[in-house]
């Protein structure tokens, strides 16, 4: 993940070290716990690897098909359609992959920190590094695990197979507490900055900021009000600020910004993705559609004057739905008629309401319960890379943490202590709504906003901040809001044809979830019939 610094090692036989130990001396022609920890390229190897287990870029993006921000409906991709429509049982490959990915990422961690030690002459200082590196890694793996499944093993060092076979699941609040406190102990041994060969390694930012991020999922307000504090106000964990121009941070150009606190790092040609293929219109070059937007995110968007599309007042037109909106919605959500500048420096119109595309092969248009055309109206913009390769394979770095997440948690953390203020407002909110481009009286701070007011403000806020960055499912299960917009139809654009239907909006598919059971995934089949100690969730 380190871009000057990927080793794509294929010879992690080191994960199963060959039982050799009775000679004392390992051959010479394969890895083996006696020949691998030899120099400290090795331990390095294994950090890169670990870095690279750390996150996937099929879950950054799908995962948020699972939320209301997206919509899957050509394909499974990652199980995302079975698991939003309720319809699954625990021997779904999603909940296997989750659990296996994770606990591989926790493997390659745990070996190397049994071993670095056994590495003759590693300076100390570095030696520190990399320990402090795999520690936060191995937080983050098990942190995505409660997140996901609550109760799961825990372990701090290598175990062997049968011990596997025998382990319990550990208590969730035991799990926290140890995340927690590796998070406080690898702060101290990080720097806050790396030199341009490193840039992408994990900083005392990172791990404050995702210290941060836990405490929010667990609603510990103070705590996360403190660490944010910290990270805007105090210089403690280095120098971060609002890249002045919204779309600019997700372009190529500007990876490793001075809004980035973590991202999962890509190099063009080497380490890619191609998600992008199945997302953007089908006359930018893509395939087909597998993830599109809903009409319940582009609702949220607000009018340049600061009103909700539903207020009195707001300018809001539905024949002319797009105009004076959130310029954030431009560069995250393709629309009708939207202008997409193509690689080449020409532009072109995106027709995608029926038979409105004066070209006949009307590929970006909507068509009813079939097709390659997104099952919504709406396509995505935020993450294209004008400079991918074909099949829009690209190297972009996907962002996992960024500024202005910390300014959303600290403004969440005040308002939940009922301690929000005009300075809060302006330096948190204020200033994400001054970079999209608002300036009207309605979108800037209101003293006579309730703590019931301002908590709406704030979630619509991180809403559309943050879309397609992989969050809105995490936010919607910790606030226990899934139960209501994941149960009912999911909608698109007022494309139906039927006004006497949900007024014209396209029904794009039916959503189930079970507030009894769904804000835990179940412990997969395969698990379980693996080792009978792992317990199920409830309801499963």
């Amino acid at each position: 993940m380190i871009k000057n610094k990927i080793f794509y090692i294929t010879c992690l036989g080191l994960l199963a070290l060959a039982s050799c130990k009775k000679l004392n001396q390992g051959p010479t022609d394969k890895y083996t716990d006696l020949n691998y920890w030899t120099t400290p390229d090795a331990a390095q190897s294994l950090l890169n690897t670990a870095y690279m287990q750390m996150f996937r870029s099929d879950y950054f993006f799908y995962n948020e098909g699972l939320s209301d921000n997206a919509y899957v409906g050509r394909g499974d991709q990652n199980n995302t359609f079975t698991i939003s429509s309720g319809s699954f049982n625990p021997s779904l490959g999603r909940f296997d992959d989750e659990w296996t990915t994770h606990f591989q990422g926790i493997k390659s961690c745990n070996v190397l920190l049994d071993n670095i030690d056994k590495i003759p002459n590693y300076p100390a200082a570095d030696k520190a590094l990399v320990v402090a590196q795999t520690r936060f890694i191995r937080a983050f793996e098990y942190w995505q695990l409660m997140t996901w499944f609550g109760d799961v093993p825990l372990f701090d060092h290598d175990i062997t197979l049968a011990q596997s076979q025998t382990i319990t699941r550990t208590p969730r609040a035991q799990v926290l507490s140890f995340v927690l406190s590796e998070l406080d102990a690898v702060k101290s041994a990080l720097p806050s900055s790396w030199d341009k060969a490193d840039l992408g390694r994990i900083t005392n930012g990172a791990a404050a900021a995702l210290k941060a991020r836990v405490e929010l999922y667990e609603g510990n307000w103070s705590d996360v009000a403190a660490i944010c504090d910290t990270l805007i106000h105090k210089g403690t964990y280095g120098s971060y600020s609002l890249m002045p121009v919204y779309d600019s941070i997700f372009t190529m150009g500007n990876e490793h910004n001075s809004e980035v606190l973590l991202d999962e790092e890509f190099v063009p040609l080497k380490r890619t993705y191609a998600w992008m293929f199945d997302f953007i219109p089908i006359s930018a070059g893509a395939r087909d559609n597998a993830l599109a937007p809903t009409q319940e995110l582009v609702n949220d968007y607000l009018m340049l004057n600061g009103d909700s599309i539903n207020q009195a007042g707001s300018g809001y037109n539905a024949n002319n739905p797009y105009i004076n909106r959130d310029p954030r919605m431009t560069a995250t959500i393709v629309y009708d008629k939207y202008l997409w500048h193509n690689v080449d420096g020409t532009t072109q119109t995106i027709y995608i309401k029926p038979g409105s595309d004066p070209s006949s092969a009307r590929l970006n248009e909507y068509v009813p319960n079939g097709g390659f055309s997104s099952p919504t109206g709406y396509y995505i913009r935020k993450y294209w890379d004008p400079t991918a390769a074909p099949g829009e394979t690209s190297g972009l770095d996907l962002i996992l943490i960024r500024y202005a997440d910390v300014l959303l948690m600290y403004a969440e953390a005040m308002n939940e202590l009922n301690k929000m203020d005009a300075g809060t407002w302006t330096e948190t909110i204020g200033a994400l709504r001054t970079r999209a481009g608002f300036n009207a009286a309605a979108a800037l701070y209101n003293a006579a906003w309730s703590q019931t007011d301002l908590r709406t403000i704030i979630r619509r806020e991180r809403r559309c901040e943050l879309a397609f960055e992989g969050l809105r499912i995490f936010d919607i299960r910790r606030w226990k809001t899934a139960e209501t917009v994941l149960n009912g139809w999911v909608h698109g654009a007022q494309f139906s044809g039927d006004p006497t239907i949900d007024n014209g909006y396209i029904r794009a598919g039916l959503r189930a979830f079970n507030a009894n059971r769904q804000y835990l995934w179940p412990v997969p089949t395969a698990e379980i019939a693996e080792d009978p100690n792992l317990t199920q969730n409830p309801n499963y």
